[in-house]
């Protein structure tokens, strides 16, 4: 169609939008592109093919879709959304050829597996990316087993599709049982060109923001804290040029949230029969969304995050980024159920089912209200006793309450500077977050025009399931709940060297960065092959970052040193600081980013050399 896309969202309403279309998605496959033979269908509606064996092809080429009531053209492998799914056996040597059918070049990265460096996928860092007409082989050997998933590392080809399911089942079988296995993929489907999107939030920060406070939020604020306050409160965010619902960079003004490739209005549904074990393989391969996930009726038993094996532990609902996988087992026993994953910004939802038979459905609840970030979410750490007053703005006076946090005033650019080279740290530290005052050094180029804030007092805490989670009625999963089976985290040697950066960012520029320098500006990390690193990790930003570090494991531990458990993508909350613990086995240029594509495009990416 040659309609412009907005001309062309105004066709649907706001709610049409939301949920999309009953029967939307790929409209057309190519067999005589040459996969068809080599894959077979899942059996169930709204499911990928599965691919297995040794041996696999793929092909990137473009397909065209209809999500919304729009035709558009995605970027597809084997010409569909997701792409085919990937079952594979650990300990195996598999090679996977990708012909490129595109007019630009492409490139597949294989999320969370641990590899050679040239076969990791990442134009410019660990190879040169696939040319239009080329065939590019990927061989490796599988070290691990687990729910994993693989995407384009080229431009904003994953927004557009290009994104698929990575199961490597145990060599010695599965350890989790369970009767039926699905996998659950969510994602994020935008109708408008991803550039167009991209230069308009470089011009507009909040344009796909409609949860701005309103006169509604003043009257609100009055009745509750009376005028004065409501009016500093206002004043507050006007002068810090920051929006208190500024959650997410994209909404559901222009994303319809898929699961399997489907909108909620499609109900992807799953089957099980009554009584059985069923295990749900939840992916986050969105590009720039966080969601909410829950199952009304049902409780929801973590036993896998990040494709490794944690202790069991029994939840109502969890949060996952971009790049996250938990694995889940539910024991339905009514008829239908309802798989609801709402985004962070309570603007939409990815909706699918349950059910004993097709057809079924279970209501749907309604979205959660909005919530505002707190002066816990800006600030970081405060004493309780004065938090109770923040949080209200009680008693505020402009933003001479905000201590523990600084608005750049970019015509000032002194500072202190921080030495982010490798350094010996001494060895038996109680706690590897603590600092020796209470305030934290920060880069001198974090107060150049790159960095709109600062947080000065940190909050380490693990156990924050984050804005608009807090005091739900729920048991919602937090990282502090995620503890490694034994066996996982197999490298117990004490860091020798010891690693700071900071998430910044300014959103006026839409600018994103580690220590207020965007990729492009920085120079590479250096780590030393086999050697035992802490690296930390301060969110000095208002958004959370779910920080994806490419071959090799990011071992979470608690601010006492604790080790927690093993993942390949990490969330970091606003002004939170976190710490892990890597070993870099291999060799080789590596990516380290924000898992949110835009984050990632726009600065937040740095290049590791393992030497």
């Amino acid at each position: 169609m040659n309609r412009k896309p907005s001309l062309a969202l105004t066709t649907l309403s706001r709610r049409q939008f939301v949920q999309g279309l009953a029967a939307g998605g790929v409209l057309t496959s190519l067999p005589s592109l040459g996969y068809a033979q080599s894959q077979h269908k899942s059996n169930q509606p709204g499911s990928s093919p599965v691919l297995s064996g040794r041996e696999i092809d793929l092909v990137v080429a473009e397909t065209p879709v209809n999500f919304t009531g729009v035709t558009r053209m995605a970027t597809t492998i084997n010409g569909t959304i997701p792409a085919p799914t990937l079952r594979l056996r650990e300990g195996d040597d598999v090679t996977i050829r990708v012909t490129n059918r595109l007019s630009v070049s492409t490139s597949i990265h294989w999320h969370g597996i641990i590899l050679p460096y040239q076969m990791d996928g990442v134009p410019g860092i660990s190879f040169k990316g696939i040319a239009p007409g080329e065939t590019f082989t990927y061989q490796f050997k599988l070290q691990q087993s687990g729910t994993y998933w693989y995407h384009s590392h080229s431009g904003f080809q994953e927004m557009t599709g290009m994104y698929g399911a990575l199961i490597i089942e145990p060599r010695n079988g599965e350890r989790i049982k369970a009767d039926r296995d699905y996998v659950v993929q969510l994602s994020d489907w935008t109708d408008e060109d991803p550039m167009h999107v991209f230069s308009k939030l470089k011009m507009q920060s909040d344009i796909y923001n409609f949860n701005q406070p309103t006169f509604f939020d003043f009257t609100s604020d009055v009745s509750k804290i009376g005028m004065q306050a409501a009016l500093e409160k206002r004043q507050m965010w006007n002068q810090m040029r920051m929006n208190p619902t500024d959650l997410t960079d994209l909404s559901a003004a222009t994303l319809t949230f898929l699961m399997n490739g489907v909108a909620p209005a499609g109900n992807w549904t799953g089957l099980f029969k009554q009584g059985e074990r069923v295990r749900l393989r939840f992916i986050n391969a969105s590009s720039n969304s966080f969601f909410d996930v829950r199952i009304p009726g049902l409780k929801l038993t973590v036993v896998q995050a990040d494709g490794q094996d944690v202790k069991p532990v029994t939840v109502d609902e969890f949060r996952f980024g971009a790049g996250e996988t938990y694995d889940v087992l539910v024991e339905p026993e009514d008829e239908a159920y309802t798989l609801f994953a709402q985004s962070m910004d309570r603007s939409g939802y990815a909706l699918g089912t349950l059910a004993v038979q097709q057809g079924l459905s279970a209501p749907a609840p309604a979205l959660d209200p909005v919530e505002w970030l707190t002066m816990t979410d800006m600030m970081g750490a405060m004493s309780h006793s004065g938090m109770e007053g923040m949080e209200d703005m009680k008693g505020m006076s402009g933003l001479e309450s905000m201590a523990g946090m600084k608005v750049m005033d970019h015509s000032q650019h002194g500072g202190m500077a921080m030495d982010h080279s490798m350094h010996g740290m001494q060895h038996g530290t109680q706690n590897p977050l603590a600092k020796p005052s209470k305030t934290v050094n920060h880069a001198r180029t974090e107060y150049g025009p790159s960095v709109d804030m600062r947080v000065d007092m940190p909050r380490t805490n693990l156990d924050d399931p984050g804005i608009g989670l807090r005091k739900n009625g729920r048991r919602v999963l937090t990282l502090a709940d995620l503890k490694s089976i034994d066996g996982v985290l197999n490298d117990h040697r004490p860091p020798s060297t010891e690693l700071e950066l900071h998430l910044t960012g300014n959103m006026e520029r839409y600018s994103w960065s580690f220590d207020g320098l965007e990729f492009g500006k920085s120079t590479p990390v250096s780590l030393r092959h086999n050697e035992r690193v802490r690296i930390i990790l301060q969110n000095d930003t208002m958004m959370t970052h779910p920080m994806h570090l490419h071959g090799m494991w990011s071992d979470l531990e608690t601010d006492q040193g604790e080790l927690l458990v093993r993942r390949h993508t990490i969330p970091v909350q606003p002004a939170q600081r976190i710490s892990f613990l890597t070993t870099p086995h291999d060799l080789g240029r590596w990516a380290w980013h924000c898992h949110l594509l835009f984050h990632m495009d726009a600065g937040m990416f740095r290049e590791v050399v393992v030497s």
